[in-house]
């Protein structure tokens, strides 16, 4: 039986977090501070290291990479995007929009993982994709529903449709396309990842469908959702922009369910939504405000699942 969510969780200490001016062309979350990058790097730290400790004290497994000066990456923050690993064994490596974040993809992580006692049997590198000027974002592209085999996307300059496909099939998943948009200056522009619109736990989904203007692909959504067991929990656009969408679903101490988000989500949660997600799981949270406007992202995009298997 595939698990849906995992106990261990890999994370990347910024050194050098700022706004990443060549994500913002199309990250339309991402919003400037007036203060120097050197203050926004330590603040987001500080953040950072808050949120590995609240998670830590409810039993998740979490391993921490401190990132290296050289090469620039300001955005390494975010290592869902880039690698996801399989409880098959195999990692996943994926093509980036941003040149600056193509850099991110380091295999001394692999090594580290395989410290901790995990297995990697196969690599499959998607990356070549780049020079054709095609992307796919990890798991900020793609939601997998693991137990039902199937993999939510929506579609957008970091979300190509064909290599969406590709993927499905080489993870034998049923592929559910939609393109999810937001009003940006009185406009409609596609969201940049699905997984600020999107989460997918056990027994339910967060889910903006207020994005998904297209009334058809909508229903397709909600279909699949409902005929696989899940409770549909709509949030708001503006919720949305308060990352209420960008949450994740791990395992705790004592196999307690745990629905991570930031405290900005939560508080822009209403008391019904709340009660609908600690119905399944309890919810926890922690302030990420810098780490939001500089990066675009939130908990969620900090958090690369470790799905592989053990070493006997």
């Amino acid at each position: 039986m595939n698990m849906q969510i995992t106990n261990t969780i890999l994370m990347i200490r910024p050194v050098a977090f700022r706004m990443n001016e060549q994500t913002a062309v199309n990250n339309y979350f991402q919003e400037t501070l007036e203060i120097t990058n050197a203050e926004i790097n330590k603040k987001a730290q500080q953040e950072f290291d808050t949120f590995v400790e609240v998670l830590r004290s409810h039993g998740v497994e979490v391993i921490v990479i401190e990132d290296t000066k050289e090469p620039d990456t300001p955005d390494s923050i975010f290592p869902n995007n880039w690698v996801s690993f399989h409880a098959t064994g195999t990692v996943a490596v994926y093509p980036m929009f941003a040149k600056n974040r193509r850099l991110e993809r380091r295999e001394e992580i692999f090594e580290v993982l395989e410290q901790h006692d995990f297995r990697i049997d196969d690599i499959l590198d998607y990356t070549s994709a780049e020079e054709e000027g095609l992307f796919l974002e990890g798991t900020g592209s793609i939601l997998k529903d693991r137990v039902h085999q199937k993999a939510y996307c929506a579609l957008s300059e970091r979300a190509d449709e064909e290599l969406f496909i590709e993927f499905c099939e080489d993870f034998d998943c049923f592929p559910v396309l939609f393109t999810a948009n937001q009003t940006v200056e009185g406009e409609r522009k596609p969201i940049y990842h699905t997984n600020v619109m999107m989460a997918m736990a056990e027994t339910f989904a967060v889910i903006c469908l207020d994005s998904i203007d297209d009334k058809k692909e909508r229903k397709n959504v909600v279909e699949h959702l409902k005929k696989d067991g899940k409770q549909v929990i709509p949030i708001t656009e503006a919720q949305m922009h308060a990352f209420a969408g960008n949450m994740l679903q791990v395992i705790g101490a004592n196999d307690q369910r745990l629905m991570v988000m930031s405290t900005q989500a939560y508080n822009s949660l209403r008391q019904d939504q709340i009660d609908a997600i600690t119905e399944y799981c309890k919810i926890v949270h922690s302030p990420l405000d810098t780490i939001e406007t500089c990066g675009g992202g939130s908990a969620r995009c900090m958090m690369a699942e470790v799905f592989l298997p053990r070493n006997d």
